[in-house]
């Protein structure tokens, strides 16, 4: 009878531990694992962001201390690595930034001095492309384009 006892106590505590444990980890849809300012910067403060479909986002950032301008793109669950981007274009002085490869959590950063020109950025996951044209220049509406290939 106390053999009985211990293995069902025993039974019990597994079970319990089993129980607390899968309560306890992490979902499968994690949030991400950094933010725009972990990627660019403190002192950069996002100015503007796309989502990239259901997958992630692609965030402008701006430090108005040194006039430069920041993307990246994060996507929403880290994981294996996939094809992504995050560019930035001033077409005033042609300057172009761009990261590209397979990552696993965010691309970039990239930066340009946008300090009183319109900027273009974007990025992509996957197969999803983001496209932000004339961005952040006062008055003058800006035009995004997302698709897929």
């Amino acid at each position: 009878m106390r053999f009985t006892r211990s293995v069902l106590a025993a039974s019990a505590l597994a079970a319990l531990t089993v129980g607390t444990t899968t309560a306890l980890a992490s979902p499968a849809s994690a949030a991400p694992n950094t933010t725009p300012q972990k990627v660019c910067g403190s002192a950069y403060k996002t100015v503007n962001s796309a989502a990239v479909g259901s997958l992630g986002t692609v965030y402008l950032t701006y430090n108005a201390a040194n006039g430069q301008n920041c993307v990246t793109t994060i996507r929403n669950n880290p994981g294996t690595a996939v094809d992504m981007s995050a560019w930035i274009s001033v077409p005033d002085t042609e300057e172009f930034h761009e990261d590209a490869g397979r990552f696993s959590s965010f691309a970039g950063p990239t930066y340009v001095y946008g300090k009183g020109h319109c900027v273009d950025w974007g990025g992509s996951i996957s197969n999803v492309y983001v496209q932000v044209y004339g961005s952040n220049c006062g008055a003058l509406k800006e035009h995004r384009v997302t698709f897929t290939r």
